[in-house]
């Protein structure tokens, strides 16, 4: 849903925009979009991640949820994924400015997206699997989760020359993660966020 307002907004006015409602917006073109309210299940399966990310021993200053990276394509000026796993350079980084990782600044480790309602809204699929692969990946994110519990998958995507290779896991296979080789877990697992 797009927001009407009286002007395109600048970046930096986007970045203090509060409408009071509580609702998540991206800026696309200068326009206020709306993103879709999230299910229950998308903030469990990133509190789990968040917790199991502290189990390995990632310091909690490098787990955030609602940091931004500034992208560049047409779709949006920022991405805010549903959890980020900064590097200590990007933590830092985000630390002395804001929310908001931007170009040119250190890139984090990893980010992850929950896919919502990927069997009912197209734009948010498309968004998730397409527009944002394609922003991460001219950022040099090294690595990309999407979590879909819809579609019972988990793709991890590695930087490879500048472009992602991915991986499809569901079920009982093992996530194999670049990055994060301690990583042992099943798709099973994530997708029902350990319940």
């Amino acid at each position: 849903m797009t927001i009407a307002t009286n002007k395109t907004l600048t970046l930096e006015e986007y970045l203090t925009y509060d409408d009071g409602t509580g609702a998540r917006y991206e800026l696309v073109n200068g326009v206020l979009v709306e993103m879709p309210t999230e299910s229950p299940i998308n903030k469990t399966i990133v509190m789990f991640l968040v917790s199991y990310f502290l189990r390995l021993g990632i310091p909690y200053y490098r787990l955030a949820v609602g940091h931004q990276l500034e992208v560049t394509s047409e779709q949006a000026s920022a991405r805010e994924p549903d959890l980020v796993v900064h590097s200590e350079e990007s933590a830092a980084a985000i630390l002395r400015d804001g929310k908001l990782l931007r170009l040119g600044m250190p890139v984090p480790d990893l980010v992850v997206e929950v896919v919502s309602s990927s069997d009912t809204d197209p734009i948010s699929r498309e968004r998730d699997y397409v527009e944002k692969r394609q922003e991460y990946g001219a950022r040099q994110v090294p690595e990309y989760w999407i979590v879909d519990p819809v579609a019972a998958v988990v793709y991890v995507l590695t930087l490879v020359d500048g472009n992602y290779q991915e991986c499809k896991f569901e079920d009982d296979q093992i996530l194999m993660s670049p990055e994060f080789t301690a990583v042992n877990l099943t798709a099973a697992q994530l997708l029902r966020a350990g319940l």
